[in-house]
């Protein structure tokens, strides 16, 4: 890899990219590219995990699966995720963000491109739930590559005074990439398929991998950033700190999840709302999660009170979905599947939902710059990708264990657990004594 000099902790005037001796020299605000590639690359995975899910009253029928079959291949997606994070993160911290990101991007696109191809329900034939779910998990196992290697490079392109702020715009790549495959992918897959659902997500990787080869590039070690500052302090896998947060991070996206993955069925099943109406929905829950994940960024930067806000946001979390759990015994779905009895639950379900959704969504970007300055920028791939590797457990669990619930206590079951595990997050965040 080549030597790149930043000028992002230099008042520096130089305009635009000159060379050197030792390769270009990038002005002060090439950062924001390298930002904008840390969105893309999320974004396109986050439609990804996130698309799918929400296509799962479609998925489930096309597919022509049970309950317990659609809650163990999305899970699997989750699983893929959580077992390949670690690795990839510290191949990023051993080999660097840009080659990571590129591979990992490249496999992916090559890999939903054959499920395109091959892994999709024509008149003929309809793929088994094993193969279905082998691949999703393959998906998992690929995709576990962006999210420690884009925020390495961002913790090392941006001043700590900046961190919140850029790793929160980073995160809102997650609820973005979300958002757009709630509303494009669950419309596509109904009129064109599966393969153009998976067509469609494999460019996407492809156009993030383009962006990475084009403009990621490290700045080298000793100039004047951070990255290299950290890499002689304690590893993560070593500093109890670093797995209590990140054990945070995973507990507190158990109910995020439950909201991700199942959210579109329990509209459909238990308020008898249309394929729109629901799409709407969770979109709305990720342009809520993109505001306040930019806000929190910003407002932590500025009042240092990281800590703080995530016990806070675990607080509301445990309330709206509390709430939540209210609202379902309140309002008894009439049976066979029709809509509630009266008209107001059917509007007020889904902006409760919405309010929850967001509520467990706002905090993403200010807990990984926590646990990024904890371990050390030069240690951010392995910790991000610890922090990731309990949040796709969650990703496996919440999935496969939620048909379970529904069988013993119905969605009242769900949404109490959801707002349990929001409020035991709560003291894991209090800052060490």
């Amino acid at each position: 890899m080549s030597a790149i000099v930043t000028r992002n902790d230099c008042q520096t005037s130089g305009q635009g990219a000159a060379a050197t001796a030792h390769g270009p020299v990038f002005g002060r605000n090439h950062r924001w590219k390298v930002l904008g590639i840390g969105v893309a690359a999320n974004a396109g995975f986050s439609a990804t995990f996130s698309g799918i899910p929400a296509t799962a009253v479609v998925l489930r029928q096309g597919y022509q699966l049970t309950n317990a079959q659609l809650g163990m291949a999305l899970g699997l997606l989750g699983l893929g995720v959580a077992l390949s994070e670690l690795p990839w993160g510290l191949l990023t911290d051993r080999w660097g963000d840009r080659r990571v990101l590129l591979i990992g991007l490249g496999a992916t696109a090559a890999w939903l491109l054959a499920m395109a191809m091959f892994v999709v329900p024509t008149r003929s034939a309809i793929p088994g739930v094993t193969l279905l779910s082998a691949s999703l998990l393959l998906t998992g196992l690929l995709g576990g590559s962006v999210n420690g290697s884009s925020g390495r490079a961002i913790m090392a392109w941006f001043r700590d005074s900046e961190r919140g702020f850029a790793m929160s715009i980073r995160q809102t790549a997650v609820p973005l990439g979300g958002g757009l495959g709630a509303l494009v992918l669950p419309s596509l897959a109904l009129a064109f398929g599966f393969a153009a659902v998976f067509g469609l997500l494999a460019g996407a990787s492809a156009l993030s991998a383009l962006f990475a080869w084009r403009w990621l590039h490290e700045p080298p070690m000793g100039e004047g950033h951070s990255v290299s500052a950290a890499v002689s302090g304690r590893p993560p896998l070593r500093n109890m700190e670093v797995w209590r947060i990140s054990g945070a991070i995973g507990l507190l996206c158990f109910p995020q999840v439950a909201v991700l993955t199942f959210a579109s069925v329990f509209l459909h099943d238990f308020a008898g709302l249309g394929t729109a109406t629901i799409s709407a929905s969770l979109a709305a829950v990720q342009v809520g999660a993109m505001v306040m994940r930019v806000w929190s960024g910003r407002f932590t930067d500025r009042h240092g009170n990281r800590r703080q806000f995530l016990r806070l946001c675990s607080g509301l979390s445990a309330l709206a979905f509390g709430l939540l759990w209210l609202l379902v015994l309140a309002g008894p779905a009439v049976s066979g599947g029709q809509s509630f009895t009266g008209a107001i639950f059917p509007v007020v379900l889904p902006v409760v939902l919405i309010v929850a959704g967001i509520c467990v969504s706002a905090w993403h970007g200010v807990a990984y710059t926590e646990l990024a300055t904890l371990a050390g920028a030069g240690h951010v791939g392995t910790a991000l990708s610890l922090a990731n590797s309990f949040v796709f457990v969650g990703f496996f669990l919440v999935p496969v264990a939620i048909p379970g619930l529904l069988h013993l206590w119905s969605w009242p079951g769900v949404w109490l657990s959801a707002a349990i595990c929001a409020l035991a997050a709560r003291p894991i965040f209090l800052a060490p004594a």
